[in-house]
């Protein structure tokens, strides 16, 4: 099967002997997957993601086939370590790097913001980064795979953490910047690694998505009511789950006093309104294995093709405005008033990013926020 597909798209000519053993067979796909990299990175300047889209494996098989390399006799732009999975206690051994770039994307959007790795903190399989310009919700039985990655790019060297799911596709990512310190990242390397430093990367298939019960077996009465008594933001996701709502029917069926649907491209007004009128935001952005978070403000909003960005010195978020299939102005109660939010989903009903006021737990929402979100909302419905 890897043999047909690499082929396929001509990454090798070399055909396997039909008796080839299996560790044959691997070390033929990975250095076919290898050799693609290197033309196609060298051809095209694709980034790995669009490189391992086009090889017709996930990002983390990419990656991983760069394990094991001889870095002496290697001609590969690329090399990886594989690094145990000690993912709360790698989280916790990056505050000593300084300064970084955490990563975090899903199919529709990317969320990139500079800083430190500070306040780091885990309860079971749920692990918090709570260090002001980096803020996490790691989730971490979503997590397989770690490796550290070193990629020679037109731009020089790049070294990175990266972390992948069961199906090989990116959960988080942790880029060195120049201020980086280079000798602390070698010793989580280090500390890190894995005995095993095989290529390859064994995925398995992503699970179906949840399927949304007939509005005629949901008790709407009593989620509108139990909505309604709401005392924290929090609850949300309980209440979905207690009357077997996917958040996207919930989110329709709610009273219209609490969600109203909005045109997909309100995000780019809000923005730029947000800039324009410097009001601080929180922008959320994950996965199912993370969600990372902006607070403050935006400030450099650009349009490129499909793409709404923002563009400032500590936070870059690129957003995809075509693949919006919904958005939603959201409102909940909680103990401090109306808490309001900008949600966004794709055609699978799958989250892009939700946007809200920036606010501390015991503070009441921005008015300024809450007036900027009311403005657009009546803009839309009377348009």
């Amino acid at each position: 099967m890897v043999q047909q597909r690499l082929l396929a798209i001509n990454c090798t000519s070399q055909r396997l002997p039909a008796r080839a053993s299996q560790e044959d067979t691997m070390h033929a796909r990975q250095d076919a997957i290898i050799e693609a990299f290197s033309r196609m990175r060298r051809d095209s300047g694709l980034r790995h993601r669009e490189i391992a889209a086009t090889l017709e494996i996930s990002e983390g098989e990419l990656i991983a086939a760069h394990c094991g390399l001889d870095t002496a006799s290697s001609d590969s732009d690329m090399q990886a370590t594989r690094l145990r999975p000690d993912f709360p206690q790698i989280i916790a051994a990056i505050e000593p790097l300084g300064e970084v770039m955490a990563l975090t994307r899903n199919e529709s959007c990317v969320h990139e913001k500079s800083g430190i790795y500070r306040k780091v903190s885990h309860q079971g399989p749920v692990g918090l980064v709570l260090g002001g310009s980096i803020d996490l919700r790691l989730f971490y039985q979503q997590w397989r795979h770690a490796f550290a990655v070193e990629d020679h790019t037109s731009k020089g060297l790049q070294q990175s953490l990266q972390f992948f799911d069961v199906t090989g596709t990116a959960v988080h990512k942790v880029f060195l910047k120049s201020e980086s310190h280079a000798a602390a990242y070698a010793l989580l390397i280090q500390q890190f690694r894995a005995d095993d430093q095989s290529g390859g990367m064994i995925v398995e298939a992503a699970r179906p998505l949840a399927v949304a019960l007939d509005d005629s077996d949901i008790d709407i009465a009593g989620f509108r009511r139990d909505w309604a008594a709401m005392k924290d933001t929090h609850e949300f996701f309980g209440l979905l789950k207690q009357y077997k709502l996917t958040r996207t029917q919930g989110l329709r069926l709610a009273d219209p006093s609490f969600s109203t649907a909005v045109a997909p491209d309100v995000i780019t007004r809000l923005l730029q309104s947000a800039a324009a009128e410097n009001v601080a935001i929180m922008v959320f952005v994950g996965n199912p294995g993370i969600i990372q978070i902006h607070s403050g403000p935006v400030r450099n909003i650009k349009l490129m093709g499909p793409w709404i960005n923002v563009l400032d010195e500590d936070f870059n978020l690129h957003l995809r405005q075509d693949l919006i299939a919904n958005a939603w102005v959201v409102r909940k109660p909680t103990e401090d008033g109306i808490v309001t939010s900008l949600e966004l989903f794709d055609a699978q009903g799958e989250n892009i990013a939700m946007l809200f006021g920036e606010r501390k737990p015991g503070k009441p929402e921005l008015e300024s926020w809450r007036a900027l979100i009311n403005d657009l909302t009546e803009a839309t419905c009377s348009a």
